[in-house]
């Protein structure tokens, strides 16, 4: 019998990076471990009243190291030594300025402690000027550099950050040689081309955050950047022309990265990608089926052949890319900016007495104390849901926006702000939580509405994420307001698992992704299916939302 060969997905999420193992026979995950970020946990470079979210290279790099080594060691034996492949997702845009060396100058001396030098993490909105700019001079310009990003500029992304720290920082800007993504610089280090010039840059990066499109022979032109910003001069050539997809070899590991993490000298590295691309690999995406990772954000993710709907411009989503889900398919990506984390900011607002009247009390002791807060903030989210199952849907209920961190899709715009309307004094908690509930799957609707005026049609909704898996109240709601039957990924891990499969394929044992997804594939562990009466009355509020929306979009303007 041929000895079984195994790949390791690295997935970097918004707080933690996890390692999986995987049999690339039969999809057996075999082990996983999971590093939380020190530094991030404790929210340092940070500043989220300015929309400032960074993120330190060594938070990445000390947990590339312990999840493969402490994941290898929790694996069967004789795993190890036949790991083929390793590919890696991220966050994404998370760009940083880096050295002519392609070092991220937080690495280097004089930036250790810089906000500016760090990754600037996807939820940063400090470039929403910037956009704007962008976003202006596009429309003038005899070539509309956002066509392919769904026509409007996102402070999200990769020019918008990387203008705005070079603006802000005169130090950053004299020693930045160039500017590289998360997913890009991590397989670079494995196979030690870290070069700007000469490492494999990721189509899913470039070319749904960074204006790259084949029919602009890469980058937006010079005389573009420099009309934007004279800074920016010269900085084109100092990039990227070529990219590549997830299918890719990287290179080989390096001798020392082998040694350190235990593996075998051959193991092949993945180009990279974005979390929520390979994540829909790893969820079985097929042509015209929208994946949705649903966490603090969403990313939506849908796939089409290029002869049906590649010459198709698709207004107001996050770009549509040759290849950057699935080779030789078109890649198109929406979501919305906000979706857990909503969830997240009511129960810090329901929690805020708990936490700072419980913390004071003399009344217990301080063991007590925390066991009572953890279990209270523990409780708050299956309690919420449980109450606001039991309220009935009303056409009169309070209707809100889920704008809480900008929005995302359709249309990007992170100026717009959260609303809550409708309340009276009979608004309890439950039925705030309920609209917001409602709000984020009307926001879902609203994108599934946008690709289907825009021509791309959708014959079903696979699932996957942390509230997919944990719950059920809202992945209901979300499936009557879209009156479409939603699959749930089995696989805990599907971004992590959809980059195990790339690198099936990078290391020849799959001859593609398709083949990869049969191989490894874990299927659905449920299907939610909607109730006609609830997706009548929906409907209706629906209407509300999109004309509170339109209401709030003008005024802000």
């Amino acid at each position: 019998m041929a000895q079984e060969k195994y790949t390791i997905g690295l997935d970097y999420g918004t707080d933690s990076v996890r390692s999986l193992i995987v049999n690339t026979g039969n999809g057996e995950e075999v082990a996983s471990v999971v590093f939380e970020y020190p530094r991030w946990k404790k929210q340092m470079y940070c500043d989220a009243r300015n929309n400032r979210f960074r993120q330190h290279p060594l938070d990445y790099l000390e947990g590339l190291e312990y999840t493969i080594v402490e994941a290898l060691k929790r694996a069967p034996a004789g795993v190890a030594q036949n790991v083929v492949g390793i590919s890696v997702d991220t966050t994404g845009s998370t760009p940083i300025a880096v050295d002519e060396k392609g070092t991220p100058l937080s690495l280097t001396a004089g930036f250790e402690e810089n906000p500016n030098a760090m990754f600037v993490l996807w939820k940063d909105h400090t470039g929403v000027k910037e956009a704007e700019e962008i976003n202006q001079l596009a429309k003038s310009w005899n070539v509309d550099f956002t066509k392919f990003e769904g026509g409007i500029y996102s402070s999200e992304w990769f020019w918008a950050k990387l203008l705005h720290v070079v603006r802000e920082d005169a130090g950053v800007y004299r020693s930045t040689a160039s500017w590289v993504e998360h997913c890009d610089w991590i397989p670079a280090v494995l196979t030690g081309n870290t070069n700007p010039k000469t490492m494999k840059r990721s189509r899913c990066a470039a070319g749904h955050k960074a204006m790259w499109h084949e029919a602009f022979g890469g980058l937006p032109e010079e005389g573009f950047l420099v009309k934007l910003d004279p800074l920016l001069s010269g900085l084109k050539d100092r990039l990227f022309k070529e990219t590549f997809t997830c299918d890719i070899s990287a290179g080989t590991i390096t001798p020392e990265w082998a040694k350190k993490l235990g593996l075998p000298a051959n193991v092949k590295v993945g180009v990279g990608s974005f979390d929520a691309h390979l994540g829909a690999v790893g969820a079985e995406i097929e042509p015209y089926y929208l994946s949705k990772v649903m966490g603090t954000s969403t990313c939506d993710m849908l796939i089409a052949p290029m002869e049906e709907v590649g010459d198709k411009l698709i207004r107001g989503i996050c770009g549509q890319v040759d290849g950057s889900i699935v080779p030789g398919m078109l890649g198109m990506e929406a979501g919305q900016s906000a979706f857990g984390d909503i969830y997240a900011w009511f129960k810090s607002v329901i929690a805020w007495p708990t936490e700072q009247i419980i913390a004071r009390s003399a009344l217990i002791d301080e063991a007590t104390k925390v066991k009572m807060i953890d279990e209270i903030s523990s409780s708050i989210i299956p309690e919420l849901s449980k109450a606001a199952e039991l309220i009935p849907i009303e056409e009169s209920s309070i209707v809100a926006l889920d704008w809480m961190n900008g929005r995302r899709t359709p249309d990007a715009n992170q100026n717009l702000k959260g609303v809550i309307s409708g309340l009276n004094l009979g608004s309890d908690a439950p039925r705030i939580f309920r609209a917001l509930v409602e709000a984020t799957a009307f926001g879902s609707r609203a994108i599934v509405d946008r690709f289907k005026s825009e021509g791309v049609r959708i014959d079903g909704v696979i699932a996957l994420g942390g509230v997919a898996k944990k719950s059920p109240f809202i992945m209901q709601i979300v499936c009557d307001v879209l009156n479409m039957p939603i699959k749930v990924a089995r696989s805990e891990q599907a971004c992590a698992l959809g980059s195990a499969m790339a690198a099936a394929v990078v290391a020849g044992v799959c001859s593609d992704i398709s083949e990869a997804q049969k191989n490894m594939g874990g299927g659905f562990e449920t299907t939610y299916l909607p109730i006609a009466e609830n997706a009548a009355q929906y409907e209706v509020l629906y209407a509300k939302y999109l004309k509170l929306g339109e209401l709030i979009e003008f005024g802000m303007k």
